[in-house]
C-alpha cells in the first residue's frame, strides 16, 4: 500500500502470561510472532506446548497485548513544535496566560511561539489583545496558536512587522482567515532540518503512546509541500530508528487533470489522496465553522465558507477518476451541506457507484443531522472523528454551548454514524488535542450526549482497524491480532480489564466472561494504561525503560 512502510524483521517471539486482545479468541493469554506476522494466538497451556529454544520469550506479567493504534488525523510537524515551545493548555485565565508569556520571555530571545490556549475555559472569555501581549513579552514578536489552530493571538510587534492590520480577519491581536494565514506562515518558518527534528520528535512521541500509524493531514496553508516530502523520506531519511508509519494526505484543491498529475508526481506516487485539511469551513473556536443559523454568542455571523459546492464536486470528480481519495475538513452544518452538494455533483459526473468505490473521507463532521448521515452512507464516505473534542468542549457551559446553545447536543454523533453504517475512524487532530488514544476511547464511551455514547470495543476498533480502512488499506487483517495478521501491536500495563456496555441503564463495566468479548482496560477508574512496547510490522518502535 502507499505510505511509509517499515521493512519487516525476522525472528520468533512468544508473548505469554498476559491478555491478548483478539476477536478470534477473547480469552487468549499468549501470542507468537514470526518476523512481521502474528503466527498464533491462544492459551497459556498451548503456549507451554509450543515454546522451544528458538523463541525469544516475553513474560507479559499480566500486561495487555492489543493492536497498535492509528491516529486518523495528525499534524506531525506542528505536534513536534508544540512539544518544544510554550504550552498554554493549562492556563486557567487570561492573566495566567499573560504571566506564562512574561515568564517565558524572560528566559528566551527571538520570536515567542505558544499553543493550545482556550479562552472558553477562562472567566474573561476573551483572547489577549495585541497590546497585552506586547506588555507581557517586552514588545517581542509573539504568535500564540489557539487550541483549534484555526486562529491565534499575536502581539502588536508581530502585527506591525507583517502589517496584519491590512488583512481580512484582524481583530485587535486576534487573527483568523487571511490574517491568521499570514501570521502562521512566519511563525512556522523553520528550516527543513529543524522541521525534520520536529517530525522525528512527534513520531517518537506517537510510538510511546502505542501508535503504529498516523494519518498526516498536510496542506499548503499549514506547511510547504517539501515538509511532507521530508516526512515521507523522499528528501533523505527521516531518522535512523523505526518510526510509526505515515499515511499521507495533501489538502490542496485541484481543478483539472494536469494539477492532479503534477501533485501525484511531486510526491512520487505516495499520496493516499488530496484530502484532509482542505477546508470547506473553519472552526467553532474561531467562529468560522459555517452554520445554517448564527452563532449563539454572535448571532450576526454564520461563519466562513471557503469553498463552493462546485469546487468540491469537481475536486471529488477528479479524485474519483484518478483512483485517489478526496476529502475535506468540514465542521458546521452549512459546511456539511456544501460537502454533500459536492458529492452529488461528482456523482452526476462519474456515477454514484464510482464515487462510492473511491471511499472518500471527511474530517471532523461535527454538526451532522440524520439526513446528512444518510447521504454519507449513500456515497460511501468515511468520517474521521475526534471524540476528544466532545470531552474538551461538549460539557454544559463549554465552548460548544457558548457558540451553539442547544445545538451542542447534535455534535460529534459517533453512535448515530456507526448505527447507520457510516465508517468512523478516530483521531486526535494533534496538536489541537494531545495524542492520547486511550483518552479518545474514553471520550467516545462517555460522550456528553448519552445517545451518542458507544462501547469501548467500538471506540477501540475506530482507533485501530477503522483507521486502516479509512486510509484504503487492502489487507483486511491489519488492525487485529490473529494468525496471519501483520505484527503491529502495543503492550500495556493495566490495572483492570473489563467489557464495557454503552447502556447507561446498566452497570458501565462488566467482567462477565459469558460476554465473549475481548477485554479492554477499565477507563472509568482514573488509571491510565501505560505503554510498555510498540511494534509495527515486527519492528520495535518503542520500549519502556523498565520492560525486560
Amino acid at each position: 500500500m502507499n505510505g511509509s512502510e517499515i521493512p519487516s524483521a525476522r525472528t520468533l517471539t512468544l508473548y505469554r502470561n498476559g491478555s491478548v486482545y483478539s476477536a478470534g479468541d477473547p480469552f487468549a493469554t499468549a501470542m507468537l510472532v514470526d518476523g512481521d506476522t502474528v503466527a498464533w494466538v491462544g492459551s497459556e497451556q498451548a503456549a507451554t506446548s509450543i515454546q522451544d529454544s528458538k523463541m525469544d520469550v516475553v513474560d507479559l506479567q499480566g500486561a495487555l497485548v492489543a493492536p497498535g493504534f492509528v491516529d486518523s488525523h495528525v499534524h506531525t510537524t506542528e505536534l513536534g513544535m508544540s512539544l518544544t515551545t510554550l504550552d498554554l493548555s493549562g492556563c486557567t485565565s487570561l492573566a495566567d496566560l499573560l504571566d506564562k508569556v512574561s515568564d517565558y520571555a524572560a528566559g528566551t530571545t527571538g520570536l515567542i511561539l505558544g499553543s493550545n490556549w482556550d479562552e472558553s475555559r477562562w472567566p474573561e472569555r476573551r483572547a489577549p489583545t495585541a497590546a497585552e501581549l506586547d506588555a507581557a513579552s517586552g514588545n517581542r514578536a509573539v504568535y500564540l496558536s489557539r487550541s483549534d489552530v484555526h486562529c491565534a493571538a499575536v502581539s502588536g510587534t508581530l502585527a506591525a512587522d507583517l502589517r496584519l492590520q491590512e488583512y481580512d480577519g484582524w481583530d485587535n491581536g486576534f487573527v483568523v482567515r487571511a490574517a491568521h494565514d499570514a501570521a502562521r506562515t512566519v511563525a512556522r518558518d523553520a528550516d527543513p532540518d529543524q522541521r525534520a527534528v520536529f517530525q522525528v520528535a512527534a513520531l517518537k512521541h506517537a510510538a510511546s503512546r502505542g501508535v503504529v500509524a498516523v494519518a498526516e493531514m498536510a496542506a499548503p496553508h499549514i506547511a510547504p509541500p517539501e515538509d511532507l516530502r521530508r516526512l515521507l523520506g523522499l528528501d533523505g531519511p527521516l531518522g535512523d530508528e523505526p518510526l510509526p508509519q505515515v499515511l499521507p494526505y495533501w489538502g490542496q484543491l485541484v481543478e483539472n487533470e494536469a494539477e492532479v498529475t503534477g501533485l501525484v508526481d511531486f510526491f512520487e506516487g505516495r499520496l493516499l489522496g488530496l484530502a484532509g485539511d482542505l477546508n470547506i469551513d473553519g472552526s467553532f473556536g474561531a467562529r468560522t465553522a459555517a452554520l445554517r443559523e448564527g452563532y449563539t454568542d454572535r448571532p450576526e455571523t454564520t461563519g466562513t465558507m471557503y469553498l463552493t459546492a462546485e469546487q468540491v464536486g469537481r475536486h471529488l470528480e477528479l479524485m474519483t477518476r484518478a483512483g485517489l481519495q478526496g476529502g475535506f475538513h468540514v465542521i458546521g452544518d452549512a459546511g456539511m451541506d456544501t460537502a454533500l452538494a459536492g458529492l452529488r455533483i461528482a456523482a452526476d459526473a462519474v456515477g454514484e457507484a464510482a464515487v462510492r468505490a473511491a471511499h472518500h473521507r471527511l474530517e471532523h463532521a461535527e454538526l451532522t443531522d440524520d439526513a446528512a448521515i444518510a447521504e454519507l452512507l449513500r456515497f460511501g464516505v468515511s468520517v474521521s472523528l475526534q471524540p476528544g473534542f466532545d470531552a474538551a468542549w461538549g460539557h454544559p457551559g463549554g465552548l460548544y454551548e457558548q457558540r451553539l446553545g442547544d445545538r451542542r447536543e447534535n455534535m460529534n454523533r459517533m453512535a448515530s454514524l456507526l448505527s447507520a453504517g457510516v465508517p468512523v475512524a478516530l483521531g486526535s487532530d494533534t496538536p489541537v488535542l494531545p495524542l492520547d488514544p486511550w483518552s479518545g476511547v474514553r471520550a467516545a464511551v462517555s460522550h456528553s450526549n448519552p445517545k451518542e455514547r458507544v462501547s469501548a470495543r467500538a471506540a477501540f476498533i475506530g482507533h485501530t482497524r477503522a483507521g486502516w480502512r479509512a486510509a484504503g488499506e487492502s489487507n483486511f487483517m491489519r488492525g487485529q491480532l490473529a494468525a496471519g495478521a501483520p505484527a503491529s501491536f502495543a503492550l500495556w500495563e493495566v490495572q483492570e480489564l473489563m467489557v464495557q456496555t454503552p447502556d447507561a441503564n446498566v452497570s458501565a463495566w462488566s467482567t462477565d466472561p459469558r460476554a465473549g468479548t475481548p477485554l479492554l482496560p477499565a477507563l472509568d477508574n482514573g488509571d491510565q494504561p501505560r505503554c510498555l512496547q510498540t511494534v509495527h510490522n515486527g519492528r520495535e518502535l518503542y520500549r519502556a525503560s523498565d520492560l525486560m
